[in-house]
C-alpha cells in the first residue's frame, strides 16, 4: 500500500492513442515482429513522489478469427512521466488501441520547504 503524506494529493488523467496499424500492415495487425507498443506520457504537472498509476483499455480493435490476448501495464513511472505498455503475443492481431489511465499521488504545496 502507498501511504501518502501531506495534505495535497493530486489527480492526473489522460487517454492515448498507443498505436494504429491496420491501415500500414504494421506487426501488431500482421502478428508478426514486436508484439509490444510503448507510448511515453507526460503529467501535466510534476508530482511529489512517483504516483500510483491506473491502466485501462478505453478502445481495441482486433480481429476475431483469432483469440484475444493483452497485458496493459504503466512502467517506468517517474514524478513528471511513465509508459504506457501494451503486450500482446501468439495469433493475436490487433489494429489500434487507446489506453486510458489515471495517476494519483503527492503534489507539492506552497507551505512545502526544505531544511537543508
Amino acid at each position: 500500500m502507498k501511504k501518502l503524506t501531506g495534505s495535497r494529493i493530486g489527480v492526473d488523467q489522460g487517454d492515448d492513442e498507443v498505436f494504429s496499424e491496420f491501415a500500414t500492415g504494421g506487426d501488431m495487425w500482421t502478428g508478426e515482429g514486436s508484439r509490444e507498443r510503448r507510448k511515453r506520457v507526460r503529467f501535466s504537472e510534476a508530482f511529489r513522489t512517483p504516483p500510483c498509476v491506473h491502466v485501462g483499455l478505453s478502445l481495441w480493435d482486433v480481429d476475431q478469427r483469432a483469440n484475444v490476448r493483452a497485458e496493459l501495464v504503466a512502467e517506468n513511472i517517474g514524478t513528471e512521466a511513465f509508459d504506457l505498455v501494451f503486450r500482446t503475443w501468439a495469433d493475436t492481431r490487433i489494429a489500434r488501441v487507446r489506453l486510458s489511465w489515471m495517476a494519483l499521488g503527492e503534489v507539492s504545496s506552497e507551505d512545502d520547504w526544505d531544511l537543508y
